[in-house]
């Protein structure tokens, strides 16, 4: 189905889903290394991408060829934290990959140092494809409905996190209580995201299908971020049965 410019991709479950995702991201790489010495690549950390990253790893990717990002990191969290998003795509993906460059964004320096560092990083390697997922609250990255700007004059920036937002953190597994979920993180903004030739969403499960529904069927706006995505070029949506129960 199609809503706007975003197709919208229904599969039976989050294996299939995943390896359709993987499958896309792959056919892409390929299409633009006909063209291009090197592809740029934003990747987002979290349980819904686990699919897709393990099927990334069974596919012929020139890798050598990948400058690879992810698009938010918490503030403050111990470097070796599991959560940390940096450590959960190395652990996934970059550690079994060689990667012509992998830049990780760092949440124990000054943030505002780090934001300058990452966005100059991302103007000097322009995204290509953003692979990214659809938060509970509908956000992109950590662009939470209170501070998501469609027309953000950042790059990168610090954002505080909305309870919604750190609610999902333990539904998700990654902590076990809310107390626990750091309050502040860094995040790509709205139109670095929007920015890519290619947009790859991946968002299975049960607990996204208000985020689906809001995602597909309501006015295109700020308090529902990931809206913005019926604008995009060259946008798919890849939602297996349970995410797409309330369509």
């Amino acid at each position: 189905m199609k809503k706007d410019k975003l197709q919208v991709n229904i599969y039976a479950g989050r294996p299939e889903l995943g390896a359709a995702a993987a499958e896309t991201l792959t056919a892409r790489i390929a299409e633009l290394l006909k063209t291009k010495e090197q592809v740029n690549i934003i990747f987002a950390s979290a349980p819904s991408q686990n699919e897709f990253l393990a099927e990334l790893l069974k596919k012929d990717i020139e890798w050598g060829k990948i400058n690879a990002f992810h698009m938010d990191e918490y503030i403050g969290l111990h470097p070796d934290a599991p959560q940390g998003f940096g450590n959960f795509l190395k652990d996934r993906l970059f550690s079994h990959v060689t990667c012509r460059t992998v830049n990780y964004l760092n949440g124990n320096t000054d943030p505002q140092e780090e934001c300058k560092r990452y966005s100059d990083l991302l103007i000097k390697y322009p995204t290509d494809i953003v692979c990214l997922g659809i938060g509970e609250n509908t956000h992109l990255a950590f662009n939470d409905p209170h501070v998501a700007d469609f027309n953000d004059p950042l790059i990168v920036k610090v954002v505080d996190l909305d309870q919604d937002c750190r609610v999902q953190q333990v539904n998700d597994g990654c902590f076990s209580t809310i107390d626990e979920v750091p309050t502040h993180a860094l995040t790509i903004t709205m139109p670095a995201l929007f920015k890519s030739t290619y947009a790859i969403a991946i968002v299975p499960g049960k607990f996204k299908a208000n985020a689906i529904d809001h995602t597909i069927n309501s006015e295109i706006s700020e308090k529902y971020p990931s809206t913005i995505l019926r604008r995009h070029d060259n946008a798919i949506l890849f939602i297996d049965e349970d995410s797409a129960s309330k369509l």
